[in-house]
């Protein structure tokens, strides 16, 4: 049957735009497993041990293939740290958000962290071995690096000036001082456990955790819940124990 008079022939074209489609989807995909090697790369090795070699013979690509997705070994890197914080927030951050405000909220953030700390004491983190690679340059990769720590050490001040304002801390109670304290939690234990391999790190660190809260906490205060303080855990004990996360609070 001829085409009416003044149509266009348009499935040519729209067939151009499916192969066109379909190519960018296979170059997404092909690009998401050459972050993915990378990632678990930089983890073992840190960032600063990837190359285009490397990835090209774990992914079995080319080089130039590799380097056709990225363009340069700083593109790269950039990249594997955003995939990085995103897993970060996915299992750390967006979880906790369940617990109401306050310190339920704290406690369910620093228990997601253990969580993930408990695997990546095994892994390594890319936070922890960035931080030492690049503490002393300067460029886009630091930056990049610098700025996904800073964005979650944002979000747990949030929570504790939440806290605070609920009165659940002291009024007096410095968020920038407690932060600190917490943070050197996780720093602590990625040296002891990691580097000194000494048992019972994960159960100090929670011990640790509830100490702060106790003393910067104010009378009426919410007590932690049964079994947070990893009491039940002595020093011989593995690390690589379950880290209990506690019970998320209705949110307000």
């Amino acid at each position: 049957m001829p085409p009416v008079s003044g149509s266009r022939p348009l499935p040519r074209v729209q067939r151009k735009r499916s192969v066109a489609g379909r190519a960018l989807h296979k170059g997404q995909q092909t690009k998401a497993t050459i972050v993915e090697a990378a990632l678990g790369l930089a983890t073992h090795i840190g960032l600063e041990g990837l190359s285009i070699g490397a990835l090209a013979d774990v992914t079995g690509m080319s080089k130039s293939g590799v380097f056709a997705h990225f363009g340069s070994r700083e593109e790269l890197q950039m990249s594997v740290i955003h995939e990085y914080h995103q897993r970060f927030e996915q299992e750390v951050f967006y979880p906790a958000l369940e617990a109401g405000r306050g310190v339920a909220r704290l406690r369910a953030m620093f228990a997601n962290w253990m969580q993930r700390s408990s695997v990546e004491i095994e892994s390594g983190c890319i936070y922890i071995s960035g931080a030492v690679e690049f503490d002393e340059r300067t460029g886009p990769v630091r930056d990049a690096l610098a700025r996904s720590v800073m964005t979650w050490h944002a979000a747990l001040k949030r929570s504790i000036e939440h806290a605070r304002e609920l009165g659940e801390l002291r009024a007096d109670v410095d968020p920038d001082q407690m932060l600190f304290e917490i943070h050197g939690l996780i720093l602590a234990l990625h040296y002891e456990a990691r580097f000194l391999k000494n048992p019972g790190s994960i159960a100090r660190a929670l011990r640790g955790f509830e100490h702060i809260v106790a003393r910067y906490g104010a009378a009426a205060c919410t007590p932690a819940p049964a079994g947070a303080l990893a009491d039940s855990h002595s020093d011989s004990d593995s690390d690589s124990v379950p880290v209990p996360v506690s019970h998320p609070q209705p949110k307000e």
